[in-house]
């Protein structure tokens, strides 16, 4: 058991890694080759992966073909090129207590499209993570948010929380007949397929030209940040439970505003850490809601 609780703490360091390594290679690679070369990364592994797990893949039926197809575009093709673009214009520590909204919007549009309930723990959870969201956004300033402090890096940053909610609620019904990890394997092998004609007419062919730094954080956001993570993640989710396997995604943002500091030399502002305190009280105020309902 102990095991389980390291793994997914590294998990959590893992993801919050992902915002250090996207910012470093969003200064010195295009958002459509950054994403395909993550994905050709993680795809390989993934099928290897199951092909070692399972010994065959899954195959999917016809009716589930288009819902990978739009999880493939939501959560790995649009979710990386908004993200890359987005870690270019802001830095890792913001981007990384907005994305951490991710499970509030979920929560939201599940009572919407699949009547799950909205309890008081809930609703207490989502206005205060939105506090935070907002406190980080406008740097703890409101009128400076509403006058033109919020620009493209966090409005593709939001981009990155739209397409993740959209990849979540269409693994929601493709995940009741396909296993997790077969479900993200082919649309992550469906998302590095549309996203290499973009990649090509980016300059992928310049690859070969990349800095050490740029292969490192590839790899980084491949192995690390996709297929590891993932597969830490599911095995918490196996041995105890969703919402405490879930309650470990609260460390996200707080390991990437560390590293951000640590590695970017990003500051660490009032606002920066009163966000991410907000942020993850509330997403462990829904999540704990969950659990209850």
């Amino acid at each position: 058991m102990l095991a389980t609780y390291i793994k997914l703490l590294l998990m959590a360091f893992f993801w919050g890694g992902t915002f250090i390594a996207g910012r470093s290679l969003a200064m010195e690679v295009g958002p459509f080759c950054g994403a395909f070369l993550r994905f050709l990364v993680a795809s390989a592994f993934l099928v290897a992966l199951t092909l070692r797990m399972k010994k065959k893949l899954q195959l999917p039926t016809p009716r589930h073909l288009i819902s990978l197809f739009l999880m493939g575009m939501s959560g790995i093709f649009l979710y990386n090129v908004f993200f890359l673009k987005g870690l270019k214009l802001i830095e890792a520590g913001r981007a990384s207590i907005i994305i951490a909204n991710n499970p509030i919007f979920i929560a939201l549009l599940s009572a919407l499209f699949f009547g799950e309930r909205l309890n008081l723990m809930k609703i207490t959870g989502i206005f205060i993570s939105v506090t935070g969201a907002v406190t980080v956004i406008t740097r703890g300033e409101l009128w400076t948010g509403l006058s033109g402090g919020f620009g493209w890096g966090e409005l593709y940053i939001f981009g990155c929380v739209a397409a993740w909610v959209a990849y979540s609620l269409l693994g929601k019904s493709v995940m009741s007949d396909l296993s997790p990890l077969a479900a993200v394997t082919y649309s992550s092998v469906i998302g590095a397929v549309c996203l290499f004609p973009a990649a090509v007419m980016e300059g992928l062919w310049d690859a070969r030209h990349f800095s050490p730094l740029a292969w490192v954080s590839v790899f980084y956001l491949g192995f690390f940040g996709t297929v590891l993570g993932f597969v830490w993640y599911y095995e918490g989710i196996q041995r105890i439970g969703p919402v405490r396997a879930g309650l470990f995604i609260n460390f996200v943002p707080v390991s990437a505003v560390l590293l951000a500091y640590l590695i970017l030399d990003e500051p660490l502002t009032i606002s920066l850490l009163i966000g991410a305190i907000l942020v993850s009280s509330g997403v462990y105020l829904t999540t704990l809601g969950s659990r209850r309902s």
